[in-house]
């Protein structure tokens, strides 16, 4: 089980990441803006990271935007998202890959330039690809020491700038507005700029194995802000100020943002901050090298962290019957998915650096934009949707509400998903307007993407495309882990073993129990009238948070007036999002000798109409004697 320092670790790998690449290419585009480029940058990285908070303690899942879209919209747009999400992470492989022999160039300077930097980059994929079919693990350990290091260094990297080459006035020079830059340069910058929200999606992946998402998902998206604000707001700028912008062979220009063939940093830009603090001696060459090795560890782990999320990716969408089943098959003996990991982690990120051979310096603004353009898209979905739960279940009681809002005709309008949506979806316009082959190679991507869901869908599995259907269950569902229980009580059922059942259940995942005593109100009766049976409802009640306290478990006791019990636990399961309903069965049911379990009206309507899993907790003796079916869907008997 994560915590947040976990969680926001392992995300700073794609984060922290991300500056060691993303400032190059950035500073080619923005040049002297490039300081207020990161700034825009950020405060979008800030809007959606709400988005993603909320979202994600909300479906506590795997698949991030592709969740919040499939539960605001359907499969389509959910498949959308993933499909994006994946392009992201093949990406995300790809670039870090490349990047890392240019920084360990610091000790053989071939890796710098083709075709070394491809055929190390390659080899590091494979290689990585292999572990994790072997079972390679996050040592979570490692990587909260690695990003404390990592950050450190920045900060450092910082201190000795702001002491040795502060100089704002050079900020103020840099700038010539409508010529450097050119104002189509600045709006293809800020997408780039968004590289890191990579690491939005990596702590939405690993929310299903979250100690308490309610709790650590928001404090590690607030560790994640902190980093990108203290690294984005001043790192640009002291790297702007140790290569400023010059005026050569008629045009502007940083060393910052030019390719290695012309003298340039684009290709390892902090190691060319630390040439610009002018240093000298030993060091120097001691910062370079620990830079150097440090960047090139952080990246691996980038590559790594990008090649888990697609595997993860593939499996949830393989899992929700968007992809083939193929990719969702383990390997028999090691139980990893290796036909997910060969394809998604190491076909098409390799394929993606091959380029480099001819395009060279241009590959990376490449590979940056072909990042932008799947992620810029995925966080478009993501924002939208939230606004669209927002509106489907305004009433919904969440454990986590994001701010700020807007109270408007009822709803609470998420102000930061609607700032959030109209950065990103820019974001987005800029770079398939602005870049022909990022475009041509992106809606290429998508179109492959719909053609594989279409086909896959109506011609094999011939469902309909906006329908969710889950692949088969590999495990008992009473092996599963669930977030939202609801348990009904009845004055003639026996509560103990449903409840007992329903901590079993939650204990470990420290999930919420809603335990519903639905008074049913005769139709000659006012539904605010007074009954003998609402008493002894109350005294269920009371035992139903008696036994959760035991567990440590809490509970959300809830007496609700209904003409019909089944109906108001239908729609307590809907409002609560609950991912399993667990009934007791009343005592005059299992007393019965039956081969049949013999259920009565409410029992037979949740059954039917329940939008989740319901399991019938029964004594042992009542299920040894039934014979009723057993269904992973809805009926299951479970002794307790």
């Amino acid at each position: 089980m994560l915590g947040s320092p976990a969680l926001s670790s392992t995300a700073y790998g794609d984060v922290g990441s991300s500056i060691y690449y993303a400032l190059g290419v950035t500073a080619a585009l923005a040049l002297g803006l490039t300081p207020i480029v990161f700034i825009i940058a950020g405060i979008f990285f800030l809007t959606t990271s709400l988005t993603y908070a909320e979202g994600t303690v909300r479906y506590p899942e795997a698949g991030g935007s592709s969740s919040f879209a499939r539960h605001a919209f359907n499969e389509v747009a959910s498949f959308l998202a993933a499909w994006g999400q994946m392009l992201n992470y093949v990406v995300t492989i790809s670039i870090s890959a490349y990047f890392v022999p240019h920084y360990l160039s610091v000790f053989w300077a071939p890796l710098r330039t083709p075709p070394w930097d491809i055929v190390f980059g390659t080899a590091l994929v494979l290689t990585l690809v292999g572990l994790n079919v072997l079972g390679l693990r996050e040592a979570v350990k490692l990587n909260i020491f690695l990003a404390l290091i990592d950050f450190s260094t920045q900060l450092l990297l910082v201190a000795l700038g702001s002491v040795l080459i502060f100089r704002p006035h050079i900020l103020i020079s840099n700038v010539h507005l409508g010529v450097a830059p050119h104002w189509s340069g600045f709006l293809l910058a800020v997408p780039i700029a968004m590289i890191a929200y990579t690491g939005l999606e990596t702590i939405s992946n690993l929310a299903e194995e979250t100690r308490d998402p309610p709790r650590d998902v928001p404090r590690a998206y607030n560790m994640l802000r902190i980093a990108v604000f203290a690294i984005y707001l001043t790192l640009p700028a002291i790297a702007l100020m140790a290569l400023p912008v010059t005026f050569k062979n008629g045009h502007y220009q940083t060393l910052l943002g030019l390719p290695p063939g012309k003298g340039g940093f684009a290709s390892d830009p902090v190691l060319g901050i630390v040439s610009g603090l002018n240093l000298h001696g030993l060091f120097l060459t001691v910062l370079r090298y620990y830079v150097g090795v440090l960047a090139g560890t952080i990246l691996i782990i980038g590559t790594n962290a990008g090649i888990m999320g697609s595997s993860r990716v593939s499996y949830a969408m393989s899992s929700y019957r968007q992809i083939p089943e193929f990719f969702r098959r383990l390997h028999p003996r090691l139980r990893t998915p290796w036909r997910s990991l060969f394809f998604f982690s190491a076909t098409f990120p390799i394929l993606l650096m091959l380029p480099g051979l001819v395009l060279h310096d241009r590959e990376v603004n490449f590979l940056g934009t072909m990042y932008s353009f799947g992620a810029m898209l995925s966080f478009a979905i993501a924002n939208v949707s939230l606004i669209a739960l927002r509106y489907r279940y305004r009433d919904a009681e969440l454990a986590y509400k994001a701010r700020p809002n807007l109270r408007f005709r009822g709803v609470d309008w998420p102000l930061f998903s609607i700032i959030g949506l109209f950065g990103t979806a820019a974001a987005w316009l800029s770079i398939t307007i602005q870049e022909s082959n990022t475009r041509i190679a992106g809606f290429s991507w998508l179109v492959a993407g719909f053609a594989l869901f279409i086909i896959y869908r109506k011609r094999v599995l011939k469902i309909p495309l906006r329908e969710t259907t889950h692949a088969p269950a590999e495990i008992l569902p009473w092996q599963l882990e669930y977030r939202q229980i609801v348990v009904p009580v009845f004055a003639e059922a026996n509560v103990a073993i449903a409840m007992n059942v329903a901590c079993e259940l939650a204990a470990e995942r420290r999930s919420r129990i809603t335990v519903v005593a639905a008074l049913e109100v005769p139709l000659g009766f006012p539904i605010g009238a007074r009954l003998p049976e609402e008493e002894r409802l109350g005294d269920l009640l009371d035992e139903a948070e008696a036994i959760a306290a035991r567990y440590g478990v809490s509970v959300r006791p809830r007496l609700v007036r209904t003409r019909s019990a089944g109906e108001a636990i239908v729609a307590e399961a809907e409002h609560h999002h609950a991912e399993v309903v667990i009934l007791p069965a009343s005592r005059p049911q299992y007393r019965r000798q039956s081969r049949r379990m013999p259920l009565d009206a409410t029992t037979e309507h949740v059954l039917r109409r329940a939008p989740c899993r319901v399991l019938l907790a029964v004594e042992p003796s009542a299920a040894r004697e039934s014979r009723y079916p057993l269904d992973i869907r809805r009926r299951e008997p479970v002794n307790a």
